[in-house]
């Protein structure tokens, strides 16, 4: 039983040979991609307070240290972002911070704002009139949540992590699968385009890899939402007693995620934190959002690496590189150059990319229109 499963009526079910099947899978059972992409984003870290404090996490910063960037600040990094050319605005924070930081909650009210998710609209907004697609990642949300901002999101994002109820989640305020597929859940209620993933190694078995990818292409087989998942590696950190898991263990999970996702599902490893030349042949297709002017903010110390690097990985694997927007093709409809239907997209995002701006050649540029 996945633990909050009950409590968000999630019904999912693995049938022990399914389960079986896919713990056999190796990288010997899959093909390499035909291509790579990528997205060029400006990576935003809206907040660094968050309501849970996971043992593998820098990202957040205890109440009265956490901070959050102002319109002004935000909108400086996005110019930055859009003058050096990149499509993607990269929105992360912690869970619901407002509900655990008096201060952030007390500089939203300041600012007009009752939740960070209404902020969090305001600054999608300045995104698109900088010229970038905004792309939000903010943890758990409720329906209301994701409802607020979704008409200004490209696309939008949780990572799942595992389906097990692991000790790096300890603590009084424990993330709670039942709730990160509740949310994976509404986004496929609401037709948002999202990613999701796998953090490997956060102490977690195989059969819960297992699980964790099957709960994924399940709610994708009901919704059809789900763009990409990505397979992550935990880094060892000042606040991390993990070890980064083995190449062989990157490897394999990377292979049954491929094995198990329908093949319009991206595999996507993160070239800063993972062994990507080693995975290449497991099937991966996408090295996500790579930022050429801002740092990983989630993980600090290990920098992007540049587009030549890309260029260099994609060469050696003999295939080509792509650019790709925020939300991929398959969403996109045919009056976008895309091949999916218009139920996807916002109103807000469609014009966005159709627009005779700056902005809007970049994007349909990107789209080979």
């Amino acid at each position: 039983m996945i633990p909050g499963a009950d409590e968000y009526d999630i019904d999912l079910a693995f049938d022990e040979p399914t389960v079986a099947e896919l713990l056999e899978v190796g990288p010997e059972d899959v093909e390499p991609a035909g291509e790579l992409t990528f997205a060029k984003n400006v990576f935003v870290p809206l907040t660094t307070a968050c309501r849970y404090t996971c043992t593998y996490c820098t990202y957040f910063d205890p109440p009265g240290e956490a901070s959050l960037l102002s319109p002004e600040e935000v909108r400086e990094i996005l110019e930055t972002g859009a003058d050096a050319g990149c499509t993607e605005a990269l929105f992360t924070f912690g869970d619901d911070p407002d509900d655990r930081y008096d201060r952030i909650h007390g500089q939203l009210e300041e600012w007009g704002h009752d939740s960070i998710h209404t902020y969090l609209r305001e600054v999608c907004e300045i995104a698109l009139d900088v010229g970038l697609l905004p792309h939000s990642n903010p943890g758990d949300q409720t329906r209301e949540q994701m409802a607020a901002v979704a008409d200004v999101n490209a696309s939008m994002g949780v990572m799942l992590e595992t389906t097990a109820d692991v000790d790096a989640h300890a603590g009084p305020r424990r993330k709670s699968p039942g709730q990160r597929l509740d949310t994976l859940r509404t986004a496929g209620e609401l037709g948002v385009p999202f990613t999701t993933g796998l953090l490997v190694g956060i102490g977690e078995a195989w059969r819960d890899r297992a699980e964790s990818l099957l709960a994924i292409r399940d709610l994708h087989e009901r919704y059809g939402h789900v763009q990409e998942v990505i397979v992550q590696n935990v880094v060892p950190n000042e606040r991390s007693t993990f070890e980064r898991p083995s190449v062989e263990t990157m490897r394999r999970t990377v292979a049954m995620a491929r094995h198990c996702l329908p093949a319009e599902v991206s595999v996507q490893v993160p070239p800063n934190l993972s062994p990507t030349r080693e995975l290449l042949d497991c099937g991966v297709d996408d090295l996500g959002g790579v930022s050429p002017i801002t740092d990983d903010h989630i993980n600090p110390d290990y920098e992007w690496p540049a587009l030549r690097e890309l260029e260099a990985i994609a060469d050696e694997a003999g295939v080509p590189l792509r650019e790709r927007l925020p939300v991929y093709r398959r969403y996109l409809p045919e009056s976008l150059g895309g091949d999916g239907g218009e139920e996807w997209v916002p109103e807000r995002i469609r014009r966005a990319i159709e627009a005779e701006t700056p902005a809007g050649e970049r994007y349909r540029a990107v789209l080979g229109r």
